[in-house]
Parts: structure tokens; sequence; C-alpha cells
């Protein structure tokens, strides 16, 4: 469709950005099924974007519920080359405090019921993953981050747990004896499927809890993320707007043609409706 350059999924307290021009509400079909909502496209600053909550208007999907392949698959058919992921994560260092940013810059995956791939039934493609961050959206994103009251920290692995139950304490220490410093519900498997439909990803992480490990901060609860969440929700989207052009002016995805060489399985052997299913996943070499 071409409708887009910058994809932008909300979190946690983040289920709209105001002040889009030319903004359209557009019901999206995808060969993986319906995305968790309608996608909000539209421009700032004449940069072309496009939005999507990603648990749904009202909050009604679980991490697990979520319909990322959908989700990613429509913000790929509106012709996204970069998907910017603002997330509410918990902390496993001292370092990141509730109320900071950070931009991680890797993953660990333990999620354990989500399908986060493509490809299979027939096609049968293998990606490079080491790097699953956009370098280039990261610097982009804190050189505008200067310009706002925040504390914003570079780099990071965010660990991607199931959920939707907040972590035990043996789990978050376990996770900070591996040296991880975030932990979400989402944000992996996004950055998996962001991949493979050629499309750079960064991650705007928003610090609401210290997760169970911290010695003077109590269990997780709702209630806590909600407040921290609501309390910066107008600074991440003010934040968000003031980046979009500088995001959209780094033009096609360094990933774009990710597939060329990706595939292994012989073109004669691909079922049609494998074909028609992931077309949008393919470009012109």
């Amino acid at each position: 469709m071409g409708l887009a350059r910058l994809g932008v999924i909300g979190g946690s307290g983040v289920y709209g950005l105001a002040g889009l021009e030319n903004c359209q509400e557009r019901e999206i079909s995808t060969p993986w099924g319906a995305p968790s909502g309608k996608v909000m496209t539209g421009e700032i600053a004449g940069a072309p974007i496009a939005f999507l909550p990603r648990h749904g208007v009202g909050h009604v999907l679980t991490p697990t519920e979520v319909p990322y392949l959908s989700n990613l698959y429509a913000l790929r058919m509106l012709g996204v080359e970069r998907v910017l992921s603002v997330s509410a994560v918990g902390s496993l260092c001292d370092a990141y405090a509730p109320g900071d940013f950070v931009l991680p810059d890797q993953f660990v995956d333990r999620t354990t019921q989500r399908r986060q791939t493509f490809f299979g039934d027939g096609l049968v493609a293998h990606v490079p993953f080491a790097h699953p961050v956009s370098p280039s959206m990261v610097q982009c994103m804190a050189t505008v981050s200067q310009e706002f009251p925040v504390k914003m920290h570079e780099g990071g692995t965010y660990v991607t747990m199931e959920g939707p139950q907040f972590s035990t304490l043996a789990e978050s220490q376990l996770y900070r004896s591996w040296g991880c410093k975030l932990i979400g519900m989402t944000n992996g498997t996004e950055a998996k499927l962001a991949r493979e439909a050629g499309m750079e990803f960064c991650t705007l992480a928003m610090v609401t809890d210290y997760d169970c490990w911290h010695p003077s901060h109590g269990d997780v609860d709702v209630a806590e993320v909600i407040a921290v969440a609501q309390k910066n929700a107008s600074v991440v989207a003010d934040l968000v707007r003031a980046a979009v052009p500088s995001l959209c002016a780094l033009g096609e995805s360094t990933w774009a043609h990710v597939l060329n060489g990706a595939v292994m399985t012989h073109a004669d052997a691909i079922p049609e409706k494998v074909k028609q299913k992931t077309a949008a996943l393919f470009r012109d070499s």
C-alpha cells in the first residue's frame, strides 16, 4: 500500500498517538488474521506513519494473545520500513530506575506458547538475528531524547517472558545472573517478526518497576505499572512525535532484502497458498 514509512506499536499506557495530520483509521485484513485493532495512519511534519495498539483498545489482549504475526504483517503491507515498539518494562538492575527510559540492544527469549515466525507449512527460511535492534534508530531516539526532561539509557538485554504472571524471585535472580537488564512480555517476538519482514526494529522501553528482585521493592502490581506508565504517557507521545521525521528520513531498511538467500525451500516445492500468505514479505532484488 505504501501508506507509512514508520510503524509505531503502543504498549501498556500508550494506546494512541495524538497530533497526526490526515489521520485515518484503517481496518486491515491480513493472511494471518486481524491485527490487535484498527491501524491509525497519518503524517507528522509530512512524515508518514502508522500506529497500532499492541493490546487492543481497552487493553483486552494478554501478551500471549497478541496477534503478533497479523500486527507485523499489517505494518509491512502498509509499506513500513522501521518499527518503533513502545513498551512498559521491569528493571533487572539498579541503574535503570522506575521512570527511566531505555533503548535495549539485545533480547533473550523465554516465551513458550506463541508462534513467532512467518515461515513453515512448506516454506523454510532462516534469517540472521545476531543484532536485533537498529543502531541508527537507537541513535536517532537517543539524540531526540536530549530535548526532553527524561533519563535515557542506551543498551542492555531485554528478557521476553511469556506472562501474564510476573516473575518469581528465582526467575528474576536468574535473569540478573545472566546480565540481563530489562524484562517484558512482548518485544522479543516483535523483533523476530520485524526481521523476517525486512523491517528495522527499535524498542523505547519505559521502566515501571524493579521486577521482584530489589530488596527495597516489593512484588510488582498492576496499579504501580499503570501509575508510572500514565505519568510518562504524555512524555512518550511527545518524544515519539519529535522523533518521527528523523526516523522516517532514514530511508529503506537495511534488512529490506533479508530474505534473499534466506529461503532454503526450492521454489517449485513451495505451496501456492503459502506463497500468497507470505507475499508482502518478499521484495524485488
